[in-house]
């Protein structure tokens, strides 16, 4: 594959324009409620940028993001001074980036050419840079059939569990039970994920995997595979859960949008709707060999168990918990699987689901990032949740007396007071820290900060940053609205074993700060 650096085309959500913030306040735990801004910039353009924030007594420690429209990802320190980067051959609009024990950086970023395949997080190609940004491993995993996207989870033996999407016809989809107004005339993309063993430079072998597509249920027609009752079976996906396909877009029209940048890279009209259900999150835990994500498009989190076969996997009994691959627990939207109501749905849209670590406060609880919480006024909101999940000693779930699994409620929430000024309707992130204070990714607008268990903010920063990639052609690519926005943020606490024995000094000089062009006055104040 060619050795240029390609940017992703992001095709942005019109709704979400207007949904946009620029500052968060205590969380829902205060009992009097302030009237709400009179508005929000869900993007942060325009907004004091860099370390606004700071506290006595946090925790010792740096923060690692990737900074959009570039082939780098930095290290900063609590005083918002960037004391290292790593540097990729690619830029990625989702980079997940892991720091290991000796240094390096395992990331995953987009491949220069990938075929086929579009909406958002698109990847194909993960790699591990060293602390000096040498090129250790660089795997291509991006064909016609199969693309890595979003996420991946680093296993304590060096495995590598990825998020992929397969290539399904219209036959099979039609085989396997789904409607036909469900189905664009390239097919769909559903998710798999591969557990791959490094080889190498740039080798990868795939030594255990799993598919949604072995798992689905059905009860449109009788005459095809996986007929069953979804109520019945909340160990399966519902095939029919969904949006039915859009009017066929014309192809002059899809060439507008590309000319406009607001198209995917590799969007038709055939393979509008194709992306189906968007999964962007993985984590594995080893004390359980489970393997947990999350499905944005069904307001879902899913739990299967990884101590599986392939065979198994691919089946409904076998493993450590006796289901093979299917579904050992899943949250948010038992309409999935035809128990509850619209009442019942607990996620919306979420980011960035994981477990809390041992020797954390909650730790084996899961977090969660809800990205477009309902109000009564109409405007969207985001949240993060914390979970406790029905499981006995043995890490077996089990459904409640109304066929679905808790809990009712979250453990721990954290909302702005006014369920306005927190909002970022993609991306984002949130994990637990040491000192039992949870560290936010408000994505859009690449807002880091840090709360307490009350939901006071001791600590917050928003990226200054952003690079100069360029399109193939030479022009620039339009900053706005995507300018500072960041897929994930990580707080590396200082005794982490990568950090050991490195210069962590701020650069001298600081990368430069990004200037956003001052908006043109209103028409009438000309």
């Amino acid at each position: 594959m060619k050795k240029s650096i390609l940017l992703f085309q992001l095709l942005l959500f019109a709704g979400l324009a207007s949904f946009c913030q620029v500052t968060t306040i205590n969380n829902d735990t205060a009992a009097k409620k302030p009237p709400p801004p009179p508005d929000r910039n869900m993007f942060g353009l325009h907004v004091p940028r860099g370390l606004t924030k700071t506290s006595d007594g946090l925790a010792d420690g740096y923060i690692m993001f990737g900074v959009p429209n570039s082939p780098l990802v930095y290290l900063i320190n609590r005083k918002g001074e960037v004391v290292h980067q790593w540097k990729s051959n690619y830029g990625s609009a989702a980079v997940s980036a892991y720091l290991q024990a000796d240094g390096s950086l395992i990331q995953n970023v987009a491949d220069p050419d990938f075929p086929v395949f579009a909406g958002g997080g698109e990847s194909g190609r993960i790699q591990k840079i060293s602390w000096d940004s040498k090129m250790l491993w660089d795997f291509e995993y991006a064909t016609e059939q199969y693309l890595h996207h979003h996420d991946f989870a680093v296993m304590p033996n060096g495995h590598i569990l990825a998020i992929a999407w397969e290539a399904k016809t219209p036959e099979e989809c039609t085989a396997a039970g789904r409607k036909a107004n469900m189905i664009p005339k390239a097919g769909l993309w559903p998710d798999k994920i591969v557990e791959i063993v490094p080889e190498g430079k740039t080798g990868g072998k795939i030594v255990w995997e799993w598919h949604v597509w072995d798992h689905l249920v059905q009860d449109f027609d009788t005459k095809k595979a996986n007929y069953g009752k979804p109520a019945n079976h909340a160990e399966l996906l519902d095939f029919n859960v969904g949006d039915t396909v859009p009017p066929l877009m014309s192809q002059a029209h899809m060439d507008t949008l590309h000319m406009q940048g607001r198209a995917w890279r590799n969007a038709t009209p055939e393979n509008e709707g194709s992306e189906v259900y968007h999964s962007n999150a993985i984590k594995y835990n080893a004390d359980l060999d489970q393997i947990v994500f999350s499905s944005p498009n069904l307001s879902e989190i899913f739990i299967i168990d990884h101590s599986t076969t392939p065979k198994e996997a691919a089946g409904h009994k076998g493993g450590k918990y006796g289901k093979g691959g299917d579904f050992l627990y899943r949250w948010g939207n038992p309409k999935n699987y035809h128990h509850g109501d619209s009442a019942d749905q607990k996620l919306f849209g979420q980011h960035d689901v994981r477990w809390i670590d041992k020797g954390k406060p909650g730790a084996g609880d899961l977090t969660v990032f809800d990205n477009n919480v309902p109000s009564a006024s109409h405007v969207p909101y985001s949240a993060v949740l914390e979970l406790t999940t029905p499981m006995d000693k043995k890490g077996n779930y089990f459904l409640e007396k109304n066929g679905t699994f808790g809990p009712e409620k979250p453990t721990w929430k954290y909302m702005a007071l006014d369920t306005f000024s927190f909002f970022s309707g993609f991306i984002s992130g949130v994990h637990r820290m040491d000192n039992g204070n949870t560290f936010i990714d408000q994505g859009a607008a690449a807002r880091f900060f840090e709360v307490t268990k009350d939901g006071k903010i001791v600590w917050e920063y928003w990226n200054p940053y952003r690079g100069d990639m360029r399109m193939p052609n030479g022009d620039p690519i339009n900053p706005v609205p995507l300018t500072y926005f960041a897929f994930r943020s990580t707080f590396i606490p200082a005794g982490h074993p990568g950090l050991a024995n490195k210069k962590l000094e701020p650069l001298n000089p600081q990368p430069a700060v990004f200037k956003l062009p001052a908006m043109p006055p209103p028409p009438n104040q000309k």
